[in-house]
């Protein structure tokens, strides 16, 4: 999602590297977003399993990671964009970044919990937007980064983040609410606080290295093929290293030692006691985040090198994405009504072709999302603020 329309529009033209000069690589990302969201809805919609043998449904195989990497990879590329895109801003500047991502924060939050009161606990779907909001939080202190260091801070947490959750998890009180909202907030607020930086399912923590990937990447030239091809090379092998990595975890931790010590235990369960001790682990394992955002990568990637010669095909899928906290929250309000789900792939294609045409409609009479509005207005104002207090203080 852009969520940072506002920012961009009132940074200086040099800090954003041009970036509203290139509408060719621009709508290649919002083709990225909206392919992004739609793995999102339909991973949301289409049951988990196969019916008959139980094993995980082929959309929840493909999608489960790498949408959600997909979505708050390209949340990152925003906020850089945002932020000053090649050249980071620096003082007054920073300040107003970070006082407008934090508005733009809450805005977020206040728009999930008002749909976590509004879902049912047993929804068909996660709210994505009150976690997005929590990243963005803890996004603030990297503004100011450039490529390199935010790429090395991303490592960093990707290989100590899974751990330090490990850690905490029993620091921390049970987890609220599935679907966090006001009342959880004031009525168990560590429970919700949980549930978002450790439990939930797309817990802030660990999925801050993909956010801080995206960071990065929005402070390269993206109209550059050499860098658009460098991301699909990039994605290429950390799915790669992933895959291959992902099955010696067991003895890269040293836990196959103390197999023959062990009896009625499956092999899948076995390794993950070893890796991850007798408890559950709250959050996905640290190659499965790593093959995610490898697929983010390469899609943005490949979008980026077929916008360069696309032509109209692209306008749909663009549509969605420059729509997409407007048409996600469609999306949450839509399955929060009770609907039967006996045909679940007729259900999605609906719901999926009604999302589409929406959004082409709405973006060809209005531009821009309703909620995008609110937003971008948001989070305008706390950075005019901050401006503008520089600039009496100086008179002064």
């Amino acid at each position: 999602m852009r969520w940072t329309s506002g920012t961009e529009r009132s940074a200086p033209a040099d800090a954003t590297g041009g970036a509203r000069k290139s509408p060719a690589w621009w709508a290649g990302l919002d083709a990225a977003r909206g392919l992004a969201l739609i793995g999102l809805m339909a991973l949301q919609i289409l049951p988990g399993h196969n019916a008959s043998t139980q094993a995980p449904a082929w959309p929840h195989v493909l999608l489960s990671a790498a949408s959600a990497a997909l979505f708050i990879l390209l949340a990152g590329v925003g906020l850089a964009l945002g932020s000053g895109g090649r050249f980071p801003h620096q003082g007054r500047w920073l300040a107003a970044d970070r006082v407008g991502v934090a508005v733009r924060a809450v805005l977020l939050a206040v728009v999930g919990m008002g749909l976590g009161a509004l879902m049912p606990e047993d929804a068909p779907a996660d709210n994505l937007l009150i976690y997005c909001g929590v990243l963005f939080v803890l996004a603030i202190p990297f503004l100011h980064l450039s490529a390199t260091a935010l790429f090395v801070c991303a490592a960093v947490l990707w290989m100590v983040g899974p751990l330090l959750v490990h850690g905490v998890t029993d620091v921390f009180p049970a987890p609220a609410s599935g679907h966090p909202a006001f009342a959880d907030v004031l009525a168990e607020p560590g429970g919700t606080v949980s549930r978002l930086l450790v439990t939930g399912t797309y817990p802030a923590l660990p999925y801050l290295s993909c956010l801080l990937v995206g960071l990065g990447v929005g402070r390269m030239n993206l109209r550059d093929k050499g860098i658009q091809v460098r991301l699909l090379a990039a994605g290429a092998g950390l799915v790669v290293l992933a895959r291959t990595a992902d099955p010696f975890g067991p003895y890269v931790f040293g836990g196959h030692g103390r197999v023959p010590t062990t009896g009625g235990t499956g092999a899948d369960e076995l390794a993950e006691v070893l890796v991850r001790g007798p408890d559950p682990w709250p959050v996905d394992g640290v190659w499965e985040i790593a093959a995610g955002l490898g697929v983010a990568l390469l899609v943005l990637g490949g979008c980026l090198l077929i916008s360069r010669r696309s032509g109209a095909w692209s306008l749909r899928l663009s549509a969605v994405g420059a729509m997409g906290l407007s048409v996600y929250t469609a999306h949450l309000v839509a399955l929060s009504v009770d609907v039967r789900y006996d045909l679940p792939v007729v259900w999605s294609l609906v719901h999926l072709g009604a999302a589409v045409l929406l959004a082409v409609g709405w973006h060809r009479a209005r531009g821009q999302g309703p909620l995008e509005r609110a937003l971008d207005a948001g989070g305008d104002a706390g950075r005019r603020t901050v401006l503008h207090r520089h600039r009496r203080l100086h008179r002064t």
